[in-house]
Formats: C-alpha cells, structure tokens, sequence
C-alpha cells in the first residue's frame, strides 16, 4: 500500500521534487525552558523528529530560552528526559542564548542602517500607538531618533544602566501595516534576572521573534515547523531573516500547524504552572497532569503516546481531541505488554470449608495471554483467600454474574467454589464467606471438571501469602470537557474533588514483591497499574493508569461547554455521541494511513463503535463516495454492531453492497467480510 502523507510531508515532497537537496533537509524542536512539556507537545515533538527519521535528516533540540525570568535549569533537564524517553534523540543540543553576540550585533546593524531605534515609551503607549487591525499604527516620537543616539542608549542597556522597562529596542517597518506584528516589533527589552545559561552577563534579552527566526538561520534549518498562532508571524519571520541573509546559506522556510488539544484538561503551561504552585497537584509530574512526565509516572509508554500522535495526526485547524483516545491507546499497547496479576483493594475474607488447614498448593498463572513467550508464574492458594467485596451479594439476581449464596464461580487459575453461607457482625456487615471447592476443577489439570463453565471468574489472592501495598486510583482532574473555555468562570472552579482516590491497604499477590519501575501490571478485572516513584523497600505504591474499558463517560455524564473555543463543531456530552464524533474525526485520517497506523487507527474505531448505535450511524450509509475514509469507518463500525446482535436490514445490506463495489480496496475487503 503507498503510503499517504500529511500536508507537512506534501510541502517537503514539493520542495524535494522542486530541486532542493535532500541532503540539506534540517528540522527542529524548540521549546521554551518555563514549564514542563505536556501531551500538546508530543504533537510537535512526534512530527519533527519523525520527519528526521522519513528523511534520514538531522534534528536540533533547541531552547528558546530568552526570558531568563521564568526559565530555570530544572525546566531544561526535563524536557531532554522527556523526549529521550519517546525514544528521539537530537542531533544538536542548541540554546539561542548561544546566539546571544550574533543577535545583538545583528541589532546593532539594524540600527546603523535606520532599521531599529531606541524608545523610551511605556509598554502601555506603544501598544496603544500600534492602532488596532482596522485602524493605523501612530509613529512613535522617538521613531526618527538619530542613528548615533539609539546606537548609545542601546549600547547603555546593554551595559545595565537603565531599569526595566524603561528603554526597548524596536524595529522600523510599518505603522500602517495590516499586519499588526509588522508594527515596529519590539527587538530587545531591559531584563535585571539571573539566566541559568549566561548568568549576569546580559542586562538585555532578545524577544522571541527576532530570537527565533535568526536562530533557524544560523542553525541552517529548513523547515521551520511552529503551531497555527504563529501564522501572523510568518511576515515579520521573513522580514528579520532578509536584513541579515546571505544567498549562500539556505534560508529557513516557516510552515504552520495545529495545537494538540486535549479535552478535560489545560494545555497552557501557565495554567499548569498554576495547579503546581497552589498545590492542586503534587507537582509537575502528578500523574493528573497531562504532562510527559505525568503520563510516564502514572504508567503511559512512550509506544502509547507515538500512537496516539499518530492517529490524531497533524492538522491545518485547531480542534479538540477527546481524552479517551489517548486511553485508549495506552490501553491497547498495555494489553500487549503488561503482566497479569492480582491484587484486592476492598477485600472480604472467603473461606474453603472443604479445603485442607494448612495446605498450600503453588498454581501456574499466565503472564500475558497475549504474548505466548511471556511464561508464567506461581500464585499461592491457601484455604483462606480474599475477594473484593463487591464481587459477592447474597442474592445477587439473575444478572449478577459473580458469587452468590448458592452459586458458583470460578477462582482464576484455581478452582470452582460455591457459597455456601456468610458470617457478619452485629450491623450486618459481611466478614466472612464460607465456601466449598470442587478439587476435580483445578485449572489447567485437564480433568472434565476443570473445563466445566461456570458464570463468572473472580481474583483472589492468599491472606497469609499476601503483601500490602497502597494504591492510587486517578481520575480526569477536571469535570468540564473544556475548563478553560469559560469567560464568567476560572478553570479552577471545575477541579474534580474525586481525581484522586488512595487505597493505604491494598493486598497483592506475591509475585509483585519484585516489582521494578520498568514494569507494566494488569491487575486482573481492576486495570492496568504500574509502580510509583514513591514506593520503597517492603512499602509498594502502584499508580493506576487506566481501567480496562472507557466506563467514565456513562458514569460522568456532562452537558455541552458554553464558549468552546473556535473552530470547531459545538461540543456533545460525553457517551455515544462522542464516540460517533471521534469515529468520524478518525476516519478522515484513515486514507492518509498505511500499516501497523491503519491497522491501530481502525481497531480504535472498532473500539468506539461498542458505544454507538445503529440510529446513529444510519444516516452516514449515504456519506459522498469520495469521502471513502469516513465511509470505512461507518462500515468498520457496523460490523461491531452486526457482531453483537445488530438485525440485516435492506438498508444495511446496500451500504455494504456499495462498499463491496467500491473501486477503495480496503472499503471492498472489510464490506466481503460482512456478506
């Protein structure tokens, strides 16, 4: 199958085709040291350094760091953890501090050739003197400044002897532009504040337009790839680059893409920043935080999050992704690499009646069933167990499928029980639950009884084998799809009192007595768990990362956000109307897919069709020929519904009838499978 490009990738092609050497390709990631990189980033990070990769082509990790008043070296340390545990490396580790001479000399040059001048005005003044996109700019008085006299004050900026705020250096374009950053853009401004890199060495710093831009060129980067808010700024990045260009040296092309939203939570590292230092959070690396460092603390990989940048693709248009896409792709590469355990967080004792005091047998349970090469271990099985509470009732009704009076169920990997009476306190309490076993009915033994059904499986572990740990169950830290998109109200006000649920006596199997930090668990029936940075010797604390199925949209209904943020359709409550959404946002991405990405991207759709009904995917059965990606999708999605109990109408076998004739060869081969 040819693989499909993204509009990034197009513009790259054309330039290649157009005669530019491939050889000279040279891509970057930029970020500012003021804050830790979160699942927004991943986006750009994922593109740049993937598009490294495509092209075999270098990718410098540079750091904007030109505003010495909110960077810190902490910040610079982790962002290099961070994109070392994607799995990218860098070819240069850049600082536009390194370039800190060359963009003042620059400057300097700027005003020999009346280019930029000195102003005293406030920051108040110049931005009302910047007119509005509909009205003119007015001149500064200080405008025509003599060369010789903004070459001095800057000179005693630079120097240190004014205060902040009380000279800047501004470049000499025009006023009357439609292009408001075309204005006379401040170049330089007076900062008094330690930098982590320099020192005390400059009094003035550099603004990030002017930074930026001269710092792809002197890098000689190609293709400067920057999110959609920096599309106004293209002119003034093409202005600065051609005061100072030399036609030997390739010049930095400036290309736009969108922002990583991601709902239920902020994306703005001042907001975050936020949450950290009015302790709403542990601190940057709270596995609530939609941070790198969060999401790898709480039990992310970093397969997960390259998938998910994958799938949700890079876009022309701001839009919102919806969180549960992200858990599902973790969910989906845990399946296939965690170890499966127990563990009980809210036991009940449960005694064998007919089982032997004493005894101890040592059964063989399967480490991964998806994986046949990840063996197995040994669980303890002992007369006295614990099961978790709410897997008992005495009269659980016919469609209660775990242990009742009178009913059986199967331990996993041990044997078949049936309750047989309880024991409770004097408030009616259950403390115990007296069972007796089947011996016949070990699993695995290959005896007739050992294959016997039996309605329900439950997880155990043995009480005198069991070591207690704590465990952390996390939920969304918002409740609003869109927190920060109200206008009356602050996203403070819709924190979730419930995003953090800790469980200080929580008994483990064994086996986890030897967890690392590099593990992956699935704890049977509970989730998919890892281990905290907090847990020490003989005192475990395991981070649940997510559950096994998306189950908090039905628990956690939400109406619609007031004031979403544009573009994008008006935002649906979560559940089957979301799910429809995001089937449908990942359907038109389906033909720009090829391989294990096509074959990710329409499991996810098959995932989010188990919430979807069929009055909600009939009407796209006439979706436009040409859009065959959403097409694939509908069809994917109703074979999911066919697959659980969904009738064959006529007019489902003539949706499929027109796929089974369509000229797409995937549409063609999923509709065969629905014949």
């Amino acid at each position: 199958m040819t693989e499909s490009l993204n509009f990034i990738e197009h513009i790259i092609e054309e330039d290649l085709s157009n005669g530019f050497p491939q050889e000279k390709l040279r891509f970057r990631f930029p970020p500012e040291p003021n804050g830790y990189l979160h699942i927004g980033h991943a986006a750009s990070i994922c593109l740049n350094f993937g598009l490294g990769e495509k092209y075999n082509a270098p990718v410098n990790l540079r750091f904007d760091d030109t505003n010495p008043s909110k960077e810190e070296q902490e910040y610079v340390d982790a962002i290099k953890r961070d994109i070392s545990w994607l799995g990218f490396r860098w070819a240069n580790e850049c600082y536009a501090s390194d370039y800190f001479q060359q963009l003042h000399d620059w400057a300097v040059q700027l005003i020999k050739e009346n280019k930029a001048y000195v102003d005293q005005q406030t920051s108040e003044q110049i931005a009302a003197q910047k007119g509005t996109p509909t009205t003119v700019g007015t001149a500064s008085p200080y405008r025509n400044r003599p060369i010789s006299e903004s070459l001095d004050l800057f000179e005693r900026m630079k120097n240190g002897e004014f205060t902040a705020g009380s000279y800047v250096l501004r470049a000499k374009i025009d006023m009357s532009s439609p292009n408001m950053h075309m204005r006379d853009p401040i170049l330089y401004r007076i900062i008094n504040a330690h930098h982590h890199r320099t020192g005390n060495k400059w009094c003035i710093y550099p603004m990030y337009d002017w930074a930026h831009g001269e710092s792809d060129y002197i890098e000689q980067v190609s293709h400067s790839l920057c999110t959609l808010e920096f599309k106004a700024h293209r002119e003034l990045y093409d202005w600065y680059i051609d005061q100072i260009y030399d036609p030997k040296l390739l010049r930095p092309k400036q290309r736009e893409f969108a922002r990583r939203n991601l709902s239920y939570t902020v994306m703005s590292k001042r907001k975050l920043l936020e949450l950290v230092q009015n302790k709403v959070v542990a601190g940057w690396d709270d596995p609530r935080m939609p941070t790198i460092s969060g999401l790898r603390r709480r039990g992310y990989t970093p397969d997960s999050i390259r998938n998910f940048s994958d799938i949700a693709g890079i876009a022309k248009r701001d839009n919102v992704t919806d969180v549960s896409l992200l858990e599902f792709c973790v969910r989906e590469d845990l399946n296939k690499i965690a170890t499966r355990v127990m563990a009980v967080l809210d036991p009940v004792k449960l005694i064998i009646t007919n089982y032997p005091e004493g005894k101890v047998e040592m059964l063989s349970a399967e480490n991964n069933p998806e994986n046949p090469d990840s063996g197995s271990h040994e669980v303890p099985f002992s007369r006295e167990l614990y099961i978790e509470r709410e897997d008992f009732k005495e009269d659980g009704g016919k469609n209660f499928f775990r242990l009742s009076l009178g009913g059986e169920v199967r331990l996993k990997s041990a044997y078949i029980i049936k309750a047989e009476s309880v024991v409770k306190d004097e408030t009616g309490n259950i403390l115990e639950i007296h069972c007796s076993y089947d011996p016949e009915s070990r699993s695995g033994s290959g005896s007739e009884a050992s294959i016997r059904k039996v309605k329900g499986t439950l997880h155990w572990v043995s009480i005198a084998h069991a070591i207690q740990g704590e465990v952390r169950e996390y939920d969304r830290l918002f409740v609003d799809e869109a927190p920060d998109s109200h206008e009356e109200k602050s996203f403070m006000d819709f924190l979730n009192p419930d995003s953090l649920r800790i469980i200080k006596n929580a008994y483990l199997e064994p086996f986890l007595a030897n967890a690392t930090f590099q593990d992956k668990y699935q704890f049977q029936r509970l989730g998919y768990f890892n281990l905290d940075l907090d847990s020490k010797e003989g005192s475990l604390v395991f981070n649940k990362t997510v559950g096994l199925k998306d189950s908090w949209a039905k628990q956690n209904p939400a109406t619609p956000p007031q004031n979403q943020p544009k573009p994008q359709s008006p935002a649906q409550p979560q559940g089957q109307r979301s799910a429809l959404n995001e089937i449908q946002q990942i359907s038109k991405k389906l033909t720009n897919l090829s391989g294990e990405k096509l074959e990710t991207a329409m499991n996810s759709i098959r995932e989010f069709a188990k919430e979807v009904s069929y009055e909600e995917i009939e009407p796209l059965f006439n979706t436009a020929s040409k859009k065959v990606g959403t097409r694939i999708g509908v069809l994917l999605a109703l074979g999911v519904l066919l697959k659980n109990g969904q009738v064959k109408n006529q007019e489902i076998s003539d949706f499929i009838e027109s796929c089974r004739t369509d000229e797409n060869e995937i549409l063609k081969s999923e509709a065969e499978k629905l014949i």
